[in-house]
C-alpha cells in the first residue's frame, strides 16, 4: 500500500528537500502557499520517478485545512506521515518594539494554525502514523522575541502531543536541524558566510532515518 506524506511548508527549503527525499518512497502531499515554488518541486520528484499532490494553500485558512483533510480521507483514508516545517519568522526587533501584525502572524501561523493541525491530522494518523515537527531553539535570544516565543509555543504543543500518544500513537518527533542557508537564515544573520552551513539536501538526508526509523 502507497505510504502517504503530508509536508505542510514544502514549497522551499528544508520542506522541499524532505519532499524530494521521501518521494521514492512516499505519495508528497505538498503544502504551501507559492504555486510556482510547489510546482518546481513536482517536477524534482516526478524526475526522479515520484509523485506528488500539490496544495497551494494557506495553513492559517481554516476551511482550506479542513478541505484538505477532507480529501486526503476521501482519497486514502489515512495518512502515514507528517512533517511540518511550515513557520512565520518575523523580522528581529527588540522585545519592546515588536510590531503588533508581527506578533500576530507569528501567533496565527507557528501556534494557532499548528495546533488546529494536530486536531484535524490526529485521526488521519491513526495508531501508526508519525508526525514531526523541528526545531531551531531560538527561544530567549535577543531580537527574537517574536519568532522565539511562538516558536516555542509550537514546540510545547508538540512535546504535550508527544506525550500524551506514548502508549496510544501516533509517534510524535521533535528533531533539530543543523543551520541551513535559507532565505529565512539570511533575514536573520544578513552577510552570514554561508558556505560552512548545510545545505537543505544534506539536512534531508541526515534526518531521513530519524523520520522513517
Amino acid at each position: 500500500m502507497t505510504q502517504i506524506a503530508l509536508i505542510t511548508g514544502a514549497s522551499r527549503g528544508l520542506g522541499a528537500a524532505l519532499a524530494a527525499a521521501l518521494a521514492p518512497t512516499h505519495h508528497i502531499i505538498a503544502v504551501g502557499k507559492t504555486t510556482g515554488a510547489l510546482e518546481e518541486l513536482d517536477d524534482v520528484i516526478k524526475a526522479a520517478g515520484g509523485q506528488a499532490t500539490l496544495a497551494p494553500m494557506d495553513i492559517t485558512v481554516e476551511p482550506a485545512m479542513q478541505q484538505l483533510c477532507r480529501s486526503i480521507f476521501d482519497r486514502w483514508g489515512k495518512l502515514d506521515l507528517w512533517l511540518h516545517p511550515a513557520v512565520h519568522a518575523a523580522p528581529l526587533a527588540p522585545a519592546g518594539h515588536i510590531a503588533p501584525k508581527d506578533l500576530e502572524k507569528s501567533v496565527a501561523i507557528n501556534v494557532t494554525a499548528t495546533a488546529r493541525l494536530v486536531g484535524y491530522l490526529s485521526p488521519l494518523l491513526g495508531t501508526e502514523g508519525k508526525a514531526v515537527f523541528f526545531d531551531d531553539a531560538r527561544a530567549g535570544q535577543p531580537y527574537f522575541g517574536a519568532y522565539g516565543a511562538t516558536k516555542a509555543a509550537q514546540i510545547a504543543v508538540a512535546k504535550s502531543w508527544q506525550a500524551e500518544t506514548v502508549k496510544t500513537g501516533p509517534q510524535v518527533r521533535i528533531l533539530t536541524p543543523n543551520p541551513m542557508p535559507t532565505a529565512t537564515r539570511a533575514r536573520f544573520f544578513p552577510g552570514e558566510d554561508r558556505t560552512a552551513l548545510a545545505t537543505p539536501t544534506d539536512e534531508a538526508a541526515r534526518l531521513l532515518p530519524q523520520i522513517t526509523g
